[in-house]
């Protein structure tokens, strides 16, 4: 099966591992053991447990053999206390497929857990979320009216996600709020676009990422031809609010800007294998072109990975807010029911070896956008990266 590396909800697909639920059925007589545990691992107080439980349970017709192996499944992952490493039913597998396409039903925003806490990492562009005015950093405290404190981020994307024309209620607060408030948001059809692109000041293309889609590639090569042929002469490179996406979309992309060969990330196994490195493939058309880069509190994943090479290989100037922080890798285990495993498997580095997870990325020239920017609809750190771009030269 093709294996693709992926960020946040976007991950790799790969051969699938034998389900918790074949093990369950080691040492039935009439049952094949599809895949045996290691030989080191002792089952007895599993089985014990599931004896004692069949046996003395006030409410024997609730025993749904499935959902006590999905419980238990689930259960082991969480013990591992990563956010990231997460079981997904049938149904749950199959929203997450639907996802990756960059189409699908429900509000258009990312979500993850920081110290525990459920947060927006950003609101896609156009949606539901974003019309509504989330912003990334906002704490979501409720969802319907149940508390977030300790919900799975699966559980929580369930709870949020939903039919077009439905609505949910979610409960945010927002750094400088005394006191949560409430944010009704009609779900819809939610489209991710790939980019957009302009020319600012007569000869600065101004290019903002949205997300690295399955076809943010294509749409940036189309995008690339055409700034080629244009004026331009800088480029504002603009990553903010970017969730991430598939990782050989950004390494495609960040070709473009580093010259063929240079090193755009490391991907870091913790000693279980040798570290991967991945590089630019070319064709390093803008490579000369004088540029800054746009980065906030939405910057995640791939995108953190992209600006971390610029800045690591090529000096270019990072503007705006620190980054989110999500430098972990997962890959999707497909199993043998239609259920699969997200599986935190290694850790993103930069170029230069620095961890983005947590720390995330911290910019060169730091500005932060105020609750009067953001009603006036004005936007200081692009003016800023505007003024910078204009007084580089050419490389």
């Amino acid at each position: 099966m093709k294996k693709y590396k992926v960020f946040l909800f976007f991950i790799v697909v790969l051969f699938g591992i034998a389900s918790f639920g074949s093990g369950f059925l080691l040492g039935k007589s009439s049952v094949h053991c599809k895949v045996c545990p290691p030989e080191d691992v002792d089952f007895s107080l599993f089985w014990e447990a599931w004896r004692e439980v069949h046996k003395k349970f006030v409410d024997p017709q609730k025993l749904d053999t499935k959902k006590m192996i999905y419980g238990a499944i689930s259960g082991m992952l969480e013990s591992l206390e990563d956010p990231y490493t997460v079981f997904l039913e049938p149904r749950e597998s199959k929203v997450f497929s639907e996802d990756i396409s960059g189409k699908f039903e429900g509000v258009g925003m990312e979500i993850g857990i920081v110290k525990g806490e459920l947060q927006v990492i950003t609101p896609l562009e156009g949606t539901p979320a974003q019309k509504a005015g989330l912003r990334p950093g906002d704490k979501i405290v409720k969802i319907d009216g149940k508390p977030s404190l300790h919900i799975s981020l699966d559980e929580a994307v369930k709870l949020i996600r939903g039919p077009r024309g439905t609505e949910v209620t979610l409960t945010i607060l927002r750094e400088g709020w005394e006191e949560p408030r409430d944010f009704k948001i009609k779900r819809d059809i939610v489209e991710i676009p790939s980019l957009k692109w302009e020319i600012k000041e007569g000869d600065i293309a101004y290019i903002k990422l949205y997300h690295f889609t399955q076809l943010a590639s294509y749409d940036f090569n189309k995008a690339s031809k055409e700034i080629l042929k244009s004026p331009a002469k800088r480029i504002i490179l603009d990553l903010r609010n970017n969730p991430g996406g598939y990782l050989e979309v950004a390494r495609i992309i960040a070709g473009w800007f580093l010259e063929k060969g240079e090193l755009v990330a490391i991907e870091d196994f913790g000693g279980r294998q040798p570290s991967q490195e991945y590089r630019a493939k070319g064709p390093g058309s803008f490579s000369d072109y004088p540029m800054v880069c746009l980065i906030n509190k939405g910057t995640a994943s791939g995108a953190e990975i992209l600006a971390a090479a610029l800045r690591d290989d090529r000096n270019v100037t990072l503007i705006g807010e620190r980054s989110f922080g999500k430098g972990s890798v997962q890959e999707l285990s497909r199993l043998s029911d239609g259920s699969s495993m997200k599986i935190t498997v290694a850790k993103w580095l930069t170029p230069k070896g620095q961890s983005i997870t947590e720390s995330g990325l911290k910019p060169d020239i730091e500005i932060k956008m105020t609750e009067q920017d953001y009603e006036e609809k004005k936007d200081p750190q692009l003016q800023k990266a505007i003024e910078v771009v204009k007084g580089l030269e050419n490389d």
